[in-house]
């Protein structure tokens, strides 16, 4: 079983993710935790040059796309696919579907050249994809009392409302495996939500 976990900044992915971790350890279940852009050594580097504020240069928008995919590629083979070949339930703090949010929708990217990627380098998306939805401004504050920014971290808020639609438009094209819940609740609160649509997944 295969999960990502999606939403803006700010919005309890990480403390949701650690919760239904260690519910599925005391279930004797083997689980991987694993995150994107990283999961492995490469993808890690990566993933530091993506999220640094000390480039040399700007990013280009087409080079961060392009980026995030040579980090999904080397973390789908080398983490994620021998993790669900082997049985085992993957948590991955983000996905697929963030690549659409942050590139498509919020930097204004074409639909066309993620549906490239994801058909040649994408061989297994999300069984089930938790989107925690809060509005923008209230993400950004509990963003920001977790200390410095990130380079995503310090985009401008209509930035995110336009990453925050592009999540709200693929929850509508895929309400089966994209389920939204509301991240303004309680910590306890989304995870009963959370752990609720696991338990009714197929195969559980």
């Amino acid at each position: 079983m295969f999960i990502s976990f999606e939403g803006t900044e700010g919005v309890g992915k990480s403390t949701l993710i650690v919760k239904l971790h260690a519910f599925l350890q005391a279930q004797q279940r083997e689980v991987v935790l694993t995150r994107e852009p990283g999961g492995t050594p490469l993808a890690e580097r990566i993933r530091s040059l993506l999220l640094s504020t000390e480039q040399q240069e700007d990013i280009h928008y087409d080079t961060e796309l392009l980026l995030m995919y040579a980090a999904r590629a080397q973390h789908l083979a080398q983490v994620i696919l021998p993790a669900l070949q082997a049985g085992k339930i993957v948590l991955c703090d983000r996905f697929c579907d963030a690549s659409y949010a942050y590139q498509c929708a919020g930097r204004g990217l074409s639909a066309e050249k993620l549906q490239l990627l994801n058909q040649h380098f994408v061989a297994r998306l999300p069984d089930l994809t938790f989107w925690l939805d809060a509005p923008v401004d209230l993400g950004m504050q509990r963003a920001t009392q977790r200390g410095a920014l990130d380079r995503f971290e310090q985009e401008k808020l209509s930035f995110f409302s336009q990453v925050r639609h592009g999540y709200q438009q693929l929850q509508q094209q895929e309400p089966s495996r994209i389920k939204r819940i509301d991240a303004t609740q309680s910590a306890e609160q989304v995870y009963a939500e959370a752990l609720q649509h696991i338990q009714q997944f197929d195969g559980f």
